[in-house]
């Protein structure tokens, strides 16, 4: 008798081999396919070579080689090519068969293939998956969303690959329906983003304005890995900056300082502005990769612009515990811009996002795993309706317990001319968030004196507007429509 496969994979990229590979290890049967069906006989006769992996080499091979309901996961470029997919697969499937989406795509595209599948009596479930290549070999952190009667079908599988915090809870769960599970990788990404930059700012004022070397810093970092900040980003930097060519010198100062991205930070920061949630620091963390791709300019702007041409003169390693300081709530303004647009999002898109639970997601396999993750979930846990973390007693305590240095550090970047990007616009948050009164109140009279948009007053209830005719000359007349 023919043997038949759990689910099968289409995509042979690092990233849908080394899932395959973790599910072959968990006792699943894998059926493989790709495009490029060579590429389906060089996995089996190389690293699959030796397992349980079954290969295809046409589409209704592979769905012949299913068990039923059927189970395939997409490991393929976001956009256009999942819909070419889709297409292919659908004349070959039967009703209740699943469809699993495991790339990047955008969550709107999500909700339109889900809803375009369950109307043809199919399932789709788009899921994050994220670790990298490591993370999907050992162990990823997985998001999954979309048809929610699909969820038994991949429940086992999908919980049996996953990271695994250090207490064995698995780092995957049912997001939310439709596009949840996008929306939540989406937001780990725009996170990650963020968390890159601030280390980037921190390793830029050491190297730049305090002349430390690589091996300085790799000291630092490691030390820093042991405290609040212990983190995967924190700890491959440590080994980044400790890691030498073969000519004995650090490999870092090599590479060249121009930073790609594949858009999800862009999507995010963009989807924030729908929002209305100022994820600042995010938005700036984007900003800073495109400022770094005019490499040109900035090298022709260096010869025009000098900037101050010192370095540091005062006590080195109070400024780096400083810096550490500075780091670790810029790390939490992240984390906070991330769920505040989280929670604005279950609200727009009708998510029952439980928050806690994301933040569990996120202690094993992927990117932006980290210590204080778990004191995400309690605080959570401990109050469901939190309407932003740093109203939480950990997170106000560090906040509060850092504000001093984080001043400190951005005071002596802009002594020095090193630019901190984040850093700056995660105070700056702060500090807005924390203000009771800020000027909008002169933003909104401009608005009403150009162009009559109209104004509310402390003095006089809310569901009450005004004009004034500032000038005497532009009239009474006004906007139909208040809008702040």
């Amino acid at each position: 008798m023919e043997k038949k496969g759990d689910i099968a994979v289409i995509g042979l990229a690092v990233m849908g081999q080394n899932l395959i590979l973790n599910m072959n290890d968990h006792g699943y049967t894998v059926v493989a396919f790709n495009r490029t069906v060579s590429k389906v006989d060089d996995f089996l006769n190389n690293a699959a070579k030796g397992t349980s992996v079954i290969g295809a080499h046409s589409i209704d091979e592979m769905v012949g080689l299913l068990k039923t309901p059927r189970k395939i996961m997409l490991m393929v470029k976001a956009g256009e090519a999942v819909d070419a997919e889709i297409e292919k697969l659908l004349p070959h499937l039967s009703p209740g068969d699943c469809i699993i989406d495991g790339g990047n795509s955008y969550f709107t595209d999500t909700i339109r293939r889900a809803k375009y599948l369950e109307d043809k009596g199919f399932f789709f479930i788009g899921s994050g998956v994220s670790g990298g290549e490591e993370g999907a070999r050992n162990g990823p952190s997985i998001m999954p969303g979309g048809s929610i009667k699909a969820w038994p079908l991949i429940k086992d599988i999908f919980t049996a690959i996953s990271a695994k915090t250090p207490s064995g809870e698995a780092c995957c769960d049912w997001v939310g329906s439709d596009g949840a599970g996008h929306y939540v990788k989406m937001a780990h990404n725009a996170i990650e983003y963020g968390d890159i930059q601030i280390i980037c700012e921190a390793y830029h004022l050491m190297k730049q304005g305090l002349g430390l070397s690589p091996d300085q810093m790799h000291e630092i970092f490691a030390e820093w890995n042991k405290t609040e900040l212990d983190s995967y980003l924190i700890e491959i930097t440590r080994d980044i900056l400790g890691f030498k060519d073969e000519d004995g010198l650090p490999l870092v100062e090599k590479i060249l300082d121009t930073a790609g991205q594949k858009g999800t930070g862009k999507w995010f920061s963009i989807n924030s502005l729908d929002l209305g949630i100022p994820v600042t620091l995010i938005a700036e963390s984007v900003y800073a990769r495109s400022l770094s791709a005019l490499k040109e300019e900035r090298m022709n702007a260096s010869g025009v612009f000098n900037g101050p041409a010192k370095l540091f003169k005062g006590d080195v390693k109070a400024i780096v515990e400083d810096i550490r300081k500075a780091l670790l709530a810029s790390k939490i303004i992240s984390y906070t811009q991330g769920f505040m647009c989280l929670r604005e999002a279950a609200k727009e898109y009708d998510w029952n996002l439980d928050f806690g639970n994301i933040a569990l997601l996120w202690r094993g396999g992927c990117i932006i795993r980290s210590a204080f993750l778990e004191n995400i979930k309690n605080a959570y846990r401990k109050n469901p309706g939190l309407t932003n973390l740093l109203l939480d007693d950990y997170f106000k305590k560090i906040v509060t317990d850092c504000e001093a240095s984080w001043r400190r550090t951005l005071m002596t970047a802009i002594e020095l001319g090193v630019p901190m990007p984040s850093f700056s616009s995660a105070l700056a948050f702060f500090d807005g968030y924390r203000c009771d009164r800020l000027p909008a109140n002169l933003l909104q009279a401009m608005r009403d004196y150009f162009g009559a948009h109209t104004y509310q007053r402390i003095d006089a209830p809310l569901n009450k507007v005004f004009h004034t005719n500032w000038t005497g000359r532009g009239g009474n007349v006004s906007s139909g429509t208040y809008s702040v």
